[in-house]
């Protein structure tokens, strides 16, 4: 019988494995690698009991994350992958996708089936 090593965060804790740094922002400036960010994303790998049964926590597992490092505390598991015990109190947005959702930018922009009173 193999014996497989995992972590299971304790209290209000997550487990989250960080997205791959980027070395590029979405506009073309290139990013230094010493760059200091002061939130990064992650996708959340495993969350703790008392996290699951708090119906006011609205993270599970496998959701995307963004997350303060500053209090997170680096797990050496995976040679490969980065993770880190995150309490939720340092977790500032869950990304989530819906069919029909429009970004406050869109908002602005009027409706194209609205009629005008002419």
């Amino acid at each position: 019988m193999s014996l497989t090593e995992y972590v299971e965060p304790i209290g209000k804790r997550i487990l989250i494995r960080k997205d791959e740094g980027r070395q590029r922002t979405k506009g073309g400036i290139v990013l230094p690698d010493q760059a200091e960010i002061p939130t990064i994303t992650g996708r959340v790998v495993e969350i703790s009991a008392v996290v699951e049964n708090d119906p006011e926590i609205p993270i599970r597992k496998y959701d995307k994350v963004l997350f303060h490092p500053k209090n997170a505390i680096p797990v050496d598991l995976e040679s490969d992958n980065v993770l880190y015990v995150v309490s939720v109190e340092d977790v500032v947005a869950v990304f989530r996708r819906h069919a029909d959702c429009r970004t406050s930018l869109d908002d602005d922009e009027p409706e194209d089936d609205l009629t005008e009173d002419e």
